[in-house]
């Protein structure tokens, strides 16, 4: 209940921050507030009273965003995600009991405990051009068979 309270402070406490900044004279002068000889109060008067507006909205800000930063830590507890996980009640020879099946129409090996084949990688090739040294040829490739005509 207190952190929704303080996250709604924070929002209106924002808000407010963005109105005073956006009011206040930017160095051109474009969004400037400040009263002319017939306003009711001078360009420095103005000035004092936001810049200070802003001090204050800045610094409540600053709290309210640590305060909620720590009730919010406190309220979860000093545990993280891997404590609470639970790791230890896990037996590790049920976790591989049943393998998952192969999907449908793919072939199945014959002997269902062979290991598969490990691959093997090309043979690195090495040629310097500048000593004269040949770039292997690459093997042809063969055409692949043409499909059957389907049948009517």
């Amino acid at each position: 209940m207190l952190l929704n309270l303080l996250l709604v402070l924070e929002i209106i406490v924002s808000l407010a921050l963005v109105a005073v900044v956006l009011l206040q004279r930017s160095e051109g002068g474009a969004l400037g507030m400040g009263g002319g000889p017939g306003g009711f109060m001078t360009a420095r008067g103005a000035g004092d009273l936001l810049t200070r507006t802003t001090w204050i909205l800045g610094a409540l800000f600053f709290i309210l965003a640590l305060t909620l930063t720590i009730i919010s830590g406190k309220q979860r507890g000093a545990s993280s995600v891997v404590d609470r996980l639970n790791i230890d009640a896990i037996n590790p020879n049920t976790l591989n009991k049943n393998p998952p099946q192969p999907p449908a129409g793919t072939a199945q090996p014959a002997n269902p405990n062979a290991a598969p084949a490990p691959l093997q990688a090309p043979t690195p090739t090495v040629h310097n051009p500048f000593l004269g040294q040949e770039a292997p040829q690459p093997a042809p490739v063969q055409p692949a068979a043409p499909a059957p005509a389907p049948a009517k």
